[in-house]
């Protein structure tokens, strides 16, 4: 009789293994299904396309960039989430950055472009559209949102560009995940860790963070992690009094922030 609570308790310790390596299992091989959500261009979306080359894709496969030319030295290449049909971004942009050609970039899946998102890549694909506009606009800010700022802290950290905005901004996609699975090894499990913390202190151009004061994707002390790994000077941060990660868009002080930036950036 006494050996039955010891089969109960193995069997109970043998179960939970098998469900723990289970969900590590499901998480593994789901991660990019879990990270990346690409949606389609919309058919009434404005602006004129560029298609950039996949230098490693197959033949003919490209990365679509909806496209606001003006003309001048000032340029801004748009980052967007992971959920995000970045070509709705382009009415607030015009007005945010009056003086700048705007460049929002699809990701590898996203609206209409080939491929497959990844971090590789996006940090590809965003150095090969900053070389490209580089050679028409000398200086080029970044705005990445979300997702999209890990692309723009890896791009600003190897280009000279003019000004960073990042908008709702992680460390790494590593800390917010294992935030939110504490007892799964997600240093291990993640293909894609987006360290934009490794990248901070590289950066060199004034950036500005803006952050939700509660946000239930990307936890505030997420964004205050990456704040402190830029340069002392280099980067500022405003919390915005709203509540909800895709909130900060609608606060009233969101467009004036980003004029701001964006009239500060007017002096080059």
């Amino acid at each position: 009789m006494a050996q039955r609570p010891v089969a109960v308790l193995a069997f109970v310790a043998l179960f939970a293994a098998l469900a723990y390596l289970g969900l590590c299992g499901a998480l593994f091989l789901q991660q990019r299904s879990l990270l990346y959500f690409p949606q389609p261009r919309s058919r009434e979306a404005a602006g004129e396309l560029l298609a950039l080359p996949i230098a490693d894709g197959p033949p003919g496969s490209r990365v679509l960039v909806t496209v606001h030319r003006r003309p001048g030295l000032k340029a801004l290449l748009y980052f967007g989430g992971n959920a995000e049909a970045v070509a709705g971004q382009l009415p607030l942009l015009e007005a945010a950055f009056p003086e700048h050609a705007l460049y929002l970039m699809h990701y590898r899946g996203y609206g209409g472009s080939s491929g497959q998102p990844s971090e590789a890549a996006l940090f590809a694909d965003a150095l090969a559209l900053f070389d490209r506009v580089r050679a028409d606009h000398e200086h080029i800010t970044l705005l990445g949102r979300s997702l999209g700022s890990g692309v723009a802290v890896h791009l600003a950290a190897r280009r000279p560009v003019a000004g960073l905005v990042l908008v709702t901004p992680f460390d790494s996609i590593e800390a917010v995940a294992s935030s939110q699975f504490p007892l799964v090894p997600m240093a291990l499990l993640l293909r894609d860790k987006y360290r934009s913390w490794a990248d901070a202190p590289r950066v060199n151009a004034p950036t500005l963070l803006i952050a939700a004061e509660r946000d239930e994707v990307i936890p505030r002390a997420n964004t205050d992690a990456l704040l402190a790994h830029f340069r002392p000077g280099v980067a500022s941060l405003v919390v915005l009094p709203v509540h909800g990660h895709n909130a900060v868009e609608g606060s009233p002080s969101y467009l004036s922030l980003l004029r701001e930036f964006s009239a500060s950036r007017s002096a080059l």
